[in-house]
């Protein structure tokens, strides 16, 4: 009897246990029969949407299940309700360009389940081809791997990155030799990537190291060092005299508190038909951003507000007049006031180019 009475408790033990697993696993598998009930039906959505459209929306209901109501969320924001499986038309017209998440939560004899879609929306304005001329070529520095490129007062800012065998450093320069006025080497650890000049202060970016750079403008004695306030690549940099506007790489263009370093909002870049990928060195110009597109030797015209690229300037014609072997893709665009152009240049570019840009 002594032997029997551990044998006993065991076996209730074993019974009680798989007793609780058949109902967890019974309750689970309960839960994703609902979630089956009711989806959208994605075949009656495009691959992309313009700002300007309207998105019908239907809910499959492959059960026939009594529906109450259903409400309607996009990026988690609740937008309507609908009586039964009522008809819901989404609007995009002042929606962020890029992909809206949608979610249904449908109310249903007595339960709920919710199910989920996303479309993705593209600008309504079709890029403008712009045109330029050249005013004036000047020397560039081919060892210069040109990341951040921008004028304080009647001098050239440039930020260099560190690919092997070369040297990362960011320096004011005279624009019409090529030399060097004061430079600022960076540690070999960081790759050296975006600056701009704001409030008498320049900010400069790091790469991958989640880590930027704030300096004197006119000492360069540095004043801090930041981290970055989300996970991102650092790449371009602009500001508009009161906002920072930061790239990563992607479609984003980040908006930056430069008081705290904290990122306030963001655009996704687009045109009439598809997200412009890879948006590298940036420069605020009458209003707008001019972005660099990685690896494509064209500046994209960018609207702050929406992120709608207005117009396209190809400068494939200026690589073609570089002269180094070594010289890599078009990074580098610096707005000059007072003779209303624009200097462009590359990563290890020969050349400095002044141009004029015209519809």
């Amino acid at each position: 009897m002594k032997l029997r009475k551990p044998l006993i408790t065991i076996l209730l033990a074993l019974f009680c246990f798989s007793f609780l697993a058949v109902n967890i696993v019974s309750c689970g598998d309960n839960q994703h029969e609902k979630e089956s009930y009711f989806s959208f039906d994605d075949s009656t959505l495009k691959p992309i949407y313009q700002a300007t459209d309207k998105v019908d929306l239907t809910l499959l209901n492959s059960k026939n299940k009594t529906i109450d109501s259903i409400a309607y969320f996009v990026n988690d924001k609740r937008v309507s309700s609908v009586k039964g499986n009522g008809k819901f038309t989404l609007d995009l017209n002042g929606k962020k360009l890029g992909y809206q998440n949608i979610k249904a939560l449908v109310y249903f004899e007595g339960d709920t389940v919710s199910t989920n879609t996303r479309v993705e929306v593209a600008s309504g304005i079709v890029p403008k081809l712009l045109k330029y001329t050249i005013v004036n070529t000047y020397p560039h520095d081919i060892n210069a791997f040109t990341e951040g490129f921008e004028f304080f007062r009647d001098t050239l800012m440039e930020s260099t990155g560190t690919p092997e065998g070369y040297k990362g450093y960011f320096a004011k320069t005279d624009y019409k030799t090529g030399k060097t006025y004061k430079r600022v080497d960076l540690d070999s650890k960081y790759f050296g990537e975006g600056i701009t000049v704001v409030n008498g202060k320049i900010y400069q970016l790091t790469w991958q190291n989640l880590t930027g750079f704030v300096y004197d403008a006119n000492t360069l004695k540095k004043i801090k060092t930041f981290d970055f306030d989300k996970k991102i690549e650092g790449w371009g940099m602009t500001n508009d005299g009161k906002n920072i506007y930061q790239s990563d790489g992607t479609e984003k263009i980040w908006t930056m508190d430069p008081e705290t370093q904290k990122m306030t909002d963001f655009i996704n870049v687009y045109t009439n038909d598809s997200k412009i990928k890879s948006v590298n060195e940036l420069e605020w110009i009458n209003g707008k951003i001019y972005g660099n597109i990685w690896q494509k030797d064209a500046i994209a015209v960018i609207d702050p507000k929406t992120g709608a690229v207005e117009g396209v300037l190809d400068l494939t014609a200026l690589k073609a007049q570089i002269k180094n072997p070594k010289a890599d893709v078009l990074n580098g665009i610096a707005y000059n006031k007072k003779t209303n152009t624009i200097f462009v240049t590359g990563k290890c570019w020969d050349k400095t180019f002044e141009i004029k840009v015209s519809e």
